[in-house]
């Protein structure tokens, strides 16, 4: 008689009253099969499900966790926060603080407004750029996801191709018309695109990494001909860096690519994990957002206390010497030992990185656009996550997300993630 697990008891009483059992479709384990952990705690490089079992977590809350779960400085920054009072849908010197921060990293940024997702943040920076430059077409790309607003949900990358929709029902053909998707790192499919309606683009919007679709790093001759495109045309250029801002590297994926973007919208890192974004940019596009300009946004938790003081005390960190060096050694580190060990037994493998941030294929080239993410071996990879799994390794559960570093991993963790990936290669070759 199989034994009932659990995860599988939590997840069937969750199902009575949440749809298919989970707040954010990912996390219904679709992509991969099987029944999702149920998380009790984090610490650090580990999170523990609720009989306690360790994993080392390469997931990190989709990005955010960049000095590992429940840092010293971020709890004691949290609870000094609450004592004070969780909302007060009123200024306070913190959303100064954090804005004042932000602008002096990535100095392009000259006005930020804060939200309270990311979702929020791009649906917000592309309402604005419609706003200032009076038009109504707007471009993104095949893989790329940018929030669950309407108007982007239309052949979307990340939780969206996990239960088999390239879009999503709801999303009105009215909205979906003024949306143009191309495929991403293709320059001559932008320019096409811009020959064809540069003068009716409001924005462009993309990824400057790919993060939705696994990680896809696009050539610099793409970055290049977008900004030149977007400057000949006077369209605005957004990098959704909610996944890549602070992640990749202080500055971010503008730096990375010397690229200057006219908005930049960000996540939930920039308030240590906590529910957070923010839009910004050149201030001559920021001053058309209400109350300077008639662009109407608003959110009673924007800049809310919590975050800010807790996304304070995580730069504190970010901004020590050697932090991004340190990190990106752990991740080649990582990376290189996986590949050994797959090249040990056989198996098409391929990965790739920036940062603290990082994808892995099986695929015998690294991808450079939805279609060639997937074409990799999604069979594999499902395999091979559980594998992991079963071993305490946390992976995303999906062929169609990035991984993250953090700070808290060891050098013995990663040891024992290779050591666990020599195993789950080892089966994949005998089976």
């Amino acid at each position: 008689m199989t034994q009932v697990t659990a995860d599988q008891i939590l997840f069937e009483k969750a199902k009575r009253h949440i749809p298919g059992g989970v707040n954010s479709p990912v996390r219904a384990f679709t992509g991969v099969g099987g029944t999702p952990v149920f998380i009790s705690r984090a610490k650090g490089a580990y999170i523990y499900d609720t009989e306690d079992k360790p994993y080392i977590d390469y997931v990190g809350s989709w990005g955010p966790m960049i000095l590992g779960h429940a840092h010293d400085s971020v709890i004691e920054a949290v609870k000094m926060a609450a004592a004070d009072g969780l909302s007060f849908g009123a200024p306070t010197p913190f959303e100064t603080t954090m804005a004042d921060l932000i602008c002096e990293l990535i100095p392009h940024i000259e006005l930020i407004r804060m939200v309270s997702s990311g979702t929020e943040a791009t649906m917000s920076a592309i309402r604005l750029a419609r706003g200032y430059t009076g038009r109504d077409k707007i471009v993104k790309f095949e893989g790329c996801y940018h929030g669950h607003s309407d108007s982007l949900l239309v052949k979307a990358g990340s939780g969206m191709l996990d239960i088999g929709e390239p879009t999503s029902k709801g999303v009105p053909a009215d909205f979906a018309k003024h949306t143009v998707t191309l495929p991403y790192n293709d320059v001559v499919a932008l320019k096409q695109a811009f020959a064809k309606f540069g003068g009716e683009f409001a924005c462009v919007i993309l990824e400057p990494i790919a993060g939705n679709m696994n990680m896809v790093i696009p050539s610099q001759e793409f970055h290049d001909a977008l900004r030149q495109l977007c400057d000949e045309h006077g369209v605005v250029l957004i990098f959704d860096e909610v996944m890549t801002g602070f992640r990749v590297g202080l500055k971010g994926a503008s730096h990375h690519f010397g690229i200057t973007p006219d908005l930049t919208t960000f996540g939930k890192i920039i308030g240590a994990g906590l529910p957070v974004g923010a839009f910004g940019g050149k201030r001559e596009i920021m001053e058309h957002i209400a109350p300077l300009g008639g662009v109407y946004q608003a959110g009673t938790l924007s800049g809310n206390p919590l975050a800010m003081r807790a996304g304070k005390a995580m730069f504190d960190e970010l901004v020590c010497p050697n932090f991004y060096e340190e990190l990106t050694s752990k991740t080649k580190y990582l990376l290189k030992g996986l590949q050994e060990k797959a090249d040990k037994h056989g198996v098409v493998f391929t990965t790739c990185s920036v940062g603290g941030m990082f994808g892995m294929f099986f695929n015998d080239t690294l991808p450079k656009n939805f279609n060639d993410v997937a074409g990799a071996d999604t069979k594999r990879f499902n395999q091979f996550f559980h594998a992991m799994l079963k071993q305490g390794v946390y992976l995303a559960p999906s062929a169609f997300e990035a991984s993250f570093m953090s700070s808290a991993h060891t050098y013995e963790d990663l040891d024992r993630t290779i050591e666990c990936a020599d195993r789950a290669f080892g089966e994949l070759a005998s089976g």
